[in-house]
């Protein structure tokens, strides 16, 4: 099977309708990797889908996981809802302390009175199904 080819469980790197939902109503688990190889996992609340493969993440109070995407790009999240149902997504993160997501981030009305220092987009390679 060829890399590109989704395996079973996965699919096309497309976040539809439904995917967005749940990632932009229930918080997602955000795992970075330390430069020793050790992994750090954060949960965060203030996450919107900006495009059909990128998310959007609020840096208001991150400080390990700041530190890691800036040496290693590689993340992983999870995300599910109520009812059990949820996805995993593996991408690359870049950060944002100036430009048009930095402002993004900081003119969000759930970042109001919090510190909005930067911005995460991660570009997704893969999705995956959890349930």
């Amino acid at each position: 099977m060829h890399d590109s080819e989704p395996k079973k469980g996965e699919f096309m790197v497309i976040i539809d309708s439904k995917t967005k939902n749940i990632i932009e109503n229930n918080p997602i688990a955000l795992s970075t990797i330390n430069p020793d190889g050790k992994p750090n996992v954060i949960a965060v609340a203030c996450v919107k889908v900006v495009s059909k493969d990128k998310i959007l993440i609020t840096d208001n109070f991150m400080k390990q996981t700041r530190e890691n995407i800036l040496t290693n790009p590689n993340v992983c999240t999870a995300v599910w809802n109520k009812e059990s149902k949820g996805y995993k997504f593996i991408g690359k993160a870049t950060y944002h302390t100036i430009g048009k997501w930095k402002e993004h981030v900081k003119n969000m009305p759930e970042n109001k009175g919090l510190a909005a220092k930067g911005a995460i987009i991660i570009k997704i390679s893969k999705i995956i199904k959890l349930c």
